[in-house]
């Protein structure tokens, strides 16, 4: 095994506190770092010496041998257990699932299960519940009675039939569980569009699912909790998937319980390895990732590695960015038209992309949107060649039905990415928005 560099910040919060030293023995599960604040414990992934401490990594060199036993997290209540292990959100960014599951509903609130596999391309979630959906509901049966929510719904996608079919034989005598089939459009996965999907409550952006007194959990950090209380299992491990300009093929490699600290490159090696010339490596979705190196290691939250095209040259042609807050921000869009050779001439955010106290950007409506004439209209009046956008499916629909007409060439910050996993374009919005719940009704469900 290569060295596995263990990130200090691997959640929202601030970084961890080293709780080793270098030359110190370590196994898997041995407690590496604390929170020095909102946080949650870190953990070794291998059997190895600590031979490095940096501002922002642990670096453990693993020994030849690697035992499958582990250090166990001490016994405790459910809630204690979830804790102590360092269970996070399994995607995204990160929160700890301790905190998120004390919310004392007293019989009266939801688990909301995210089986929707959001970003495009990735497949390691819905594996997860075709391979092994009893860990997920005895995870999601732990939440409930963590948090005192007295139901339980799947979100999930309704292109996924086999793991569909296998969660409704699991639930059929669960009379407080159910599921929810979503639309295969982008961003149904978003944790305010699994509230209003499931429960018909639409949030504002300030406002987090307790106000719909619900809890949004992945269905892998379920997992996690279950292995947490059933196994005293530190949270270590990480399943993502490698897909893209690979040797053999754009089909996905799922790769299950991956030692977090585990570099991008060993990853694409193990998937085959880079096929030719690319764009570049992102870690994460198409939508939400960023541009990593091949150095760069996994952390609890890693959901892909994905390798791109090349990028197109645009030669300099004056492009315009619209900024979305489903997708990647201005900072992450810049970085992307360079990388085209574009010449950035305007920037326009999305009508919908409220601005937060903390300078972030959230959707008011994440996956609906009421159009985009105006900001096209800007970019037009700019002298602007290209546009290169970032929204969701609706919003990216609404972009081509008048961008086009203006002489706009539309390009989406995915293109690069849904080309080298086979994904069609966001362009064109051309299946249903809402499904019916009946598995057997056939909808327009194709992969938009």
């Amino acid at each position: 095994m290569e060295n596995l560099q263990i990130l200090l910040r691997q959640h929202v919060g601030k970084p961890c506190a080293p709780v080793v030293k270098v030359g110190d023995k370590v196994k898997k599960g041995t407690l590496i770092a604390e929170p020095t604040g909102l946080g949650a414990n870190i953990f070794s992934s291998a059997y190895g010496v600590v031979e490095d401490i940096t501002d922002d990594r642990i670096i453990i060199k693993p020994d030849d041998e690697q035992p499958d036993e582990y250090e166990k997290i001490p016994e405790g209540t459910p809630l204690e257990m979830v804790k102590a292990a360092g269970v996070v959100g399994m995607g995204g960014a990160g929160f700890p699932t301790g905190i998120k599951l004390d919310t004392h509903f007293d019989g009266d609130g939801y688990i909301l299960v995210n089986a929707s596999e959001c970003e495009p391309g990735l497949r390691h979630n819905i594996q997860q519940m075709e391979d092994d959906p009893e860990k997920v509901l005895k995870g999601v049966k732990y939440a409930m009675e963590i948090s005192g929510a007295n139901k339980a719904i799947f979100a999930i996608k309704k292109k996924n039939r086999k793991a569909i079919e296998k969660l409704d034989e699991l639930i059929k005598d669960e009379p407080n569980i159910s599921r929810h089939l979503l639309a295969d459009i982008y961003p149904e996965g978003e944790e305010r569009a699994v509230v209003r999907s499931c429960l018909g409550i639409e949030l504002e952006p300030s406002q987090l699912p307790s106000a719909a007194r619900a809890v949004v959990i992945n269905s892998e950090t379920c997992s996690r909790i279950a292995e947490a209380i059933d196994e005293r299992k530190p949270s270590f491990l990480k399943n993502l998937t490698v897909r893209g300009k690979l040797n053999g093929g754009n089909e996905a490699h799922v790769f299950m319980d991956v030692p977090v600290g585990t570099s991008v490159a060993d990853l694409i090696e193990r998937a085959g390895g880079i096929d030719g010339e690319y764009g570049e490596i992102t870690m994460g979705g198409a939508f939400t990732g960023h541009a990593t190196t091949l150095d760069a290691p996994i952390t609890k939250t890693t959901g892909a590695i994905l390798v791109s095209m090349p990028f197109v040259d645009l030669k300099g042609a004056k492009l315009g960015i619209l900024v979305c807050a489903c997708g990647g921000n201005l900072e992450r869009m810049e970085d992307l038209a360079k990388k085209y050779n574009g010449t950035v001439t305007h920037v326009c955010y999305c009508k919908q992309a409220q601005e937060q106290k903390n300078g972030t950007r959230k959707c008011e409506r994440p996956g609906i949107c009421p159009g985009q004439v105006k900001n096209n209209l800007e970019f037009k009046k700019s002298g602007c060649e290209y546009i290169l956008i970032g929204n969701c499916s609706d919003c990216s629909n609404t972009v081509m039905a008048s961008g086009p007409k203006m002489g706009l060439k539309v390009m989406h910050m995915t293109d690069h990415l849904m080309r080298a996993v086979g994904h069609p374009l966001y362009r064109t919005l051309r299946v249903s928005k809402e499904v019916d719940q009946d598995l057997n009704v056939a909808d327009n469900v194709e992969n938009n």
